[in-house]
């Protein structure tokens, strides 16, 4: 336990990875899931370490990405919906939440003053992402089409209108439909194509 409560180990060991959880520190010291989260602990108190949510720290200094938290905070997701469409210009409204789709339940969290959404999918639409950049951080991003046909079926699940203003000439309607037909909802393919053409 001594060499764990080491400050200047501790940070050293985590400092690169920008987030870390009690496993994390478990696995880096060789200790047990008490002593880790006993550690974690009196370093929240102290102010050495903030909490991201529960089992989620990083140092407060640390100047992270919100792209990449959004990856890291709730994991298996990607970025996609409303934000996505704007982070690609595809509609016109500012997004301030950071919309994310999941495969596991519908969440939504609260870190750094930023709120980060994210929405159940099924596993088989879980696809159509990759690996995106910014500052350095990396980060997953919903293809364009897929980001659209994510929100038309979220959309038309909760019974809300489809994406009505958007720029559909900066969207592939063959890509968009390939995703569209992995949710096996016949209407969602038919609001896709009328959508884009």
């Amino acid at each position: 336990m001594a060499k764990l409560l080491n400050w200047v180990d501790f940070q050293r060991k985590f400092v690169k990875n920008k987030i870390f959880t009690p496993l994390d520190v478990r696995r880096g010291f060789g200790v047990s899931t008490k002593t880790a989260t006993l550690a974690i602990h009196r370093y929240h108190k102290r102010g050495l370490v903030e909490r991201l949510r529960r089992g989620f720290y990083t140092f407060p200094d640390l100047p992270v990405s919100d792209l990449y938290l959004a990856s890291r905070l709730y994991e298996p997701s990607y970025i996609s919906l409303e934000f996505a469409l704007s982070y690609y210009g595809i509609i016109l409204e500012a997004v301030y939440t950071i919309t994310s789709v999941t495969s596991k339940a519908t969440r939504t969290f609260r870190a750094r003053g930023q709120t980060f959404s994210y929405h159940r999918l099924k596993t088989i639409a879980f696809t159509g992402y990759r690996v995106a950049k910014q500052s350095g951080f990396s980060f997953y991003l919903a293809d364009p089409e897929k980001a659209f046909v994510d929100l038309t079926y979220l959309r038309l699940r909760s019974g809300g209108p489809p994406v009505s203003r958007f720029h559909k000439e900066k969207l592939n309607a063959r890509r968009a439909i390939r995703y569209a037909n992995l949710f096996g909802n016949a209407k969602l393919v038919a609001v896709v194509t009328t959508s884009l053409r």
